[in-house]
């Protein structure tokens, strides 16, 4: 393989780590460097997105607001990225920061400033999302400073997948697994960090928070190194009484696991885990 000056450049040069990008949630010393993977399974409802949300905020907002200045690429596969909710949330952590400007117009200055460090793509494919992954080597190598690629999510097109496939499994899997081996050579050359959400049926997540299975393919379950399954618990309001707008309590248990390991179970690849629990608020996530 031959390659440029700037591709040289661009995969030698090291990129930031994601690590601190939630303290609360990864395990001490465990959480995602670079190369990474992390997925965010659940069922519908259970918080994945707001979560992905909160990691991209935490991502492009400056240091004295408590984000790490990374450069950023969402890419929307759900058609439900909600850029609005992105602002709200940005402009009430910069409006709590001690050392972010007080005023509004300051703010928004702010807000349009963490917002060019993110870089925004809409898939409706298979296809396009293959050809979206193989055009990220070319801004990688442009903008070095790119770190984090956030995926909502990676099952969008499992069902279309699938009936496209036949009765062929690898048929229906064959899209999924040309993207997941291109997504891993651009880990491996230019060591981004990856969360993507992956929606999980009934079948396979039962109640009880560990039980998870994963229906996509193995070349993508070989990327993963972080697992964030997600659940949710209704609250009764404090003093009971059935006129009162019950919550909710998003619940994360954080699995991670040796990347790329050769090992066909899922438990011997197991290191560490830890769980959390949180609100969402109007202003973002609220840790309990």
């Amino acid at each position: 393989m031959t390659e440029s000056g700037a591709q040289l450049f661009a995969r030698l040069d090291g990129r930031r780590s994601v690590g601190d990008v939630e303290p609360r949630l990864f395990p001490r010393a465990g959480g995602p460097g670079p190369g990474a993977v992390v997925e965010l399974c659940g069922l519908e409802g259970t918080g994945k997105t707001e979560l992905l949300y909160h990691f991209l905020c935490r991502a492009i907002l400056p240091p004295e607001a408590g984000g790490l200045q990374l450069e950023v690429i969402f890419v929307d596969t759900d058609c439900s990225l909600d850029m609005l909710r992105v602002v709200g949330v940005l402009d009430a952590r910069l409006s709590r920061a001690g050392g972010a400007p007080s005023s509004p117009s300051s703010r928004d200055a702010c807000v349009r400033e963490c917002l060019s460090r993110l870089l925004v793509a809409h898939c409706r494919s298979s296809c396009q999302l293959l050809l979206t992954l193989h055009s990220l080597e070319a801004r990688l190598v442009r903008r070095p400073g790119l770190t984090l690629l956030l995926l909502d999510s990676a099952s969008a097109f499992y069902w279309l997948d699938r009936g496209e496939g036949g009765p062929s499994v690898a048929k229906q899997e064959e899209k999924l697994s040309r993207c997941s081996q291109m997504l891993g050579g651009l880990l491996r050359d230019y060591k981004i960090s990856v969360f993507a959400c992956c929606h999980a049926s009934r079948r396979r997540c039962g109640r009880a928070s560990s039980s998870y299975v994963s229906d996509l393919c193995r070349p993508w379950q070989r990327l993963v190194t972080h697992r964030l399954l997600c659940s949710r618990q209704e609250v009764c309001p404090a003093g009971g009484g059935e006129g009162r707008r019950r919550s909710h309590i998003f619940t994360v248990r954080c699995t991670s696991s040796s990347s790329s390991s050769s090992s066909s179970s899922s438990s011997s690849r197991r290191k560490a885990s830890t769980s959390c629990s949180f609100r969402v608020c109007d202003t973002g996530l609220e840790f309990l």
